[in-house]
């Protein structure tokens, strides 16, 4: 039985202040809550303050990105054993917003995932196609090379670190959302190409999270499918009460 996964991405919103607004808030609202797992990906600024008000709860916390290197001249970026020591176990990599403003391509993601897991970080890797790339039916051969390439040697008995999430980049921050039925069409292909990489244990242990205009209303629709272990919650996270609604789904 995979261990369900809720995570908020609040991407460039909310000051510290704000931030921990939000933290004590959440932590009334799903403290009792233990059979599933609830990360808050907060701008790198909140990420210590925010650790010092969740440290003895039930909420982690991720990072947004990392860079591959260790240390070194790298003006503004920040490596793994950084947010490691802020607190941080996750980190999301690959986000369809770095890869188009900021221009990563498959190649980059994998030193980040690989630099995360030597750290002992669990990456949540994102995938998904554009409206284009569906409109021409190519939405199962566009995230499998993101998969493949994402998870370039990457060994089996690495894979407990990590976490994957299909983000449509039609469905992220438009109201759009893929059916249940679209999602769980492409969650299903994601597990069968790791099954392709790895092994049928490895595959089936593996968290596949879904991201694009989760709310309230559509999370039981969505978690009710078999290959859909979660959510990448986007704009409905940055209020505490929208967020713990999708953290208490049915």
């Amino acid at each position: 039985m995979r261990r369900p996964i809720i995570a908020g991405n609040w991407k460039m919103n909310k000051t510290v202040e704000e931030a921990l607004l939000f933290f004590n808030e959440l932590k009334d609202l799903v403290g009792g809550v233990d059979d599933r797992e609830i990360i808050v990906a907060p701008p790198f600024i909140s990420l210590f303050s925010a650790f010092n008000v969740t440290k003895n709860s039930n909420i982690h916390l991720a990072a947004q990105n990392i860079y591959w290197e260790k240390k070194g001249a790298f003006t503004g970026e920040i490596a793994p054993a950084m947010i490691k020591d802020v607190g941080c176990g996750y980190v999301i990599i690959g986000h369809s917003e770095r890869r188009q403003f900021f221009f990563e391509n498959d190649e980059m993601v994998n030193k980040k995932i690989k630099s995360a897991l030597e750290e002992g970080i669990t990456s949540i890797l994102c995938v998904g196609e554009s409206l284009a790339d569906r409109e021409k039916k190519l939405t199962l051969s566009v995230v499998g090379t993101q998969i493949s390439s994402g998870l370039k040697e990457v060994l089996a008995e690495d894979m407990e670190g990590i976490v994957v999430a299909y983000e449509p980049i039609w469905a992220i921050g438009t109201g759009m959302t893929a059916s249940a039925e679209q999602a769980e069409e492409v969650h299903l292909h994601i597990r069968e190409t790791l099954n392709q990489l790895y092994k049928k244990e490895v595959a089936d242990s593996v968290r596949i999270l879904y991201g694009g205009s989760v709310k309230p209303d559509n999370i039981n629709e969505l978690m009710a499918k078999p290959n859909i272990d979660g959510a990448l919650v986007g704009g409905a996270g940055l209020d505490a009460k929208s967020f713990a609604k999708i953290v208490l789904f049915k």
